[in-house]
């Protein structure tokens, strides 16, 4: 089965990792994945994202590194990163930046996005640490946004993990809005106890992928190095219905970030 990790993390320097890239790149070959989406978490330079020919990204806006306000050298910056082909999109970071999707700030952001015909992907869902806040990180936040620039296809991180309702519903509402399955456990998993002491969660992450019955809308993504990506394909694998999985784990990714592969 070919597979695209539509969502994944390579800091830097490269100790914040278990693997450098390259040696990621060699575990990528052995699982068949055939390209990893980075979630930006660089500072905004010409030099950032350099990354090998196996990864693409989405620049990143509203994490640690970058400034919410978009003066013109930030734009500028990020225009030119959107030029590039191995940039796929947008990433901003609401709940670990004080900010709502429908904050005039981004703004600029959703419009270049549109200017350039590549996706806005957004943290919703758990934050990793107590110091977001979750107020700004609920998947109904990104409604007014997905109802205000309807060109503009907008990924829900972790499918807004554990506001799986909410999610749902935005996408039900917003044809241009789709989610990634990342981040849903952390570390590595015994699998079999988990679908057994968690069934429940695990049946609610199940009724609401198909409640919109729309398997087409769905990416396949780990969170790494939050997670084993091999154990993390073996889990999503178990999670959705077998008629999805090819579209899950790559048709979707390489239509939605234009992968072209």
């Amino acid at each position: 089965m070919k597979i695209i990790d539509a969502h994944l993390h390579l800091f830097q320097p490269d100790e914040f990792t278990r693997q450098p890239a390259g040696a990621l790149s060699e575990l990528y070959g052995r699982l068949g994945i055939q390209a990893g989406i980075v979630m930006g978490n660089q500072p905004l330079t010409a030099d950032a994202y350099r990354f090998p020919k196996a990864f693409r990204y989405c620049v990143g806006v509203g994490d640690f590194a970058h400034s919410l306000d978009p003066d013109g050298e930030t734009l500028a910056l990020m225009e030119e990163h959107l030029r590039r082909p191995a940039c796929v999109g947008i990433k901003i970071y609401t709940g670990y930046a004080s900010v709502y999707a429908s904050d005039p700030r981004l703004t600029p952001y959703y419009r270049l996005a549109q200017r350039y015909d590549k996706p806005v992907a957004f943290h919703t869902g758990m934050t990793a640490d107590s110091m977001g806040l979750l107020k700004y990180c609920r998947p109904l936040t990104i409604d007014e946004t997905a109802s205000a620039f309807p060109d503009v296809q907008f990924v829900l991180c972790h499918f807004g993990n554990p506001f799986l309702g909410e999610a749902a519903a935005v996408m039900e509402k917003n044809p241009n809005v789709a989610a990634d399955l990342s981040g849903l456990l952390d570390g590595f998993t015994d699998l079999d106890r988990y679908f057994d002491r968690q069934s429940a969660y695990v049946e609610q992450l199940r009724m609401w992928l198909r409640y919109l019955d729309d398997d087409s809308r769905f990416l396949f993504g780990t969170d790494y190095p939050a997670v084993d990506i091999e154990n993390y394909v073996a889990f999503i694998s178990r999670l959705v219905d077998k008629e999805s999985l090819q579209k899950i784990f790559f048709d979707n990714a390489n239509r939605i970030y234009r992968l072209g592969l």
